[in-house]
């Protein structure tokens, strides 16, 4: 069975994903069929870029979407225009319409917490200590 899920990408304890279809039984970060977008949580709000027409394509043929996944769909209303492309709108149609939802998010491209300093926040505890 196939599902469309998140694979983890990005260092440690800065973690952004890529939303994959992979078989249900390969591992996290394993072996996958398609790569159909990224979502990155560390970004005010949450950058999430889909590639509707794959993600359409591969419920059509039956691949099932994770839970948080079904949540990114339906946050970016991509479950609503598959309901109405099951339905016969034009796929032309609904992709302008994801498109025009996409542009309209305003993204910060910055993250809203730095990465982990570890090395400078040893050396100021250091510094401190002597003093």
């Amino acid at each position: 069975m196939v599902r469309i899920r998140l694979r983890r990408v990005g260092a440690k304890k800065q973690p952004s994903y890529r939303i994959v279809a992979a078989d249900k039984e390969a591992p996290r970060d394993g072996r996958f069929l398609e790569v159909m977008g990224h979502y990155n949580p560390r970004t005010e709000p949450a950058t999430i870029h889909l590639q509707e027409d794959r993600i359409f394509h591969w419920l059509s043929v039956g691949a099932q979407p994770s839970d948080s996944v079904a949540q990114l769909l339906n946050t970016m209303g991509t479950m609503g225009r598959y309901e109405r492309f099951k339905t016969g709108e034009d796929v032309e149609k609904l992709m302008e319409e994801a498109a025009a939802v996409e542009a309209a998010r305003i993204i910060d491209p910055r993250t809203r917490r730095a990465a982990p300093d570890t090395k400078e926040k040893k050396a100021a505890e250091e510094a401190e200590s002597v003093d």
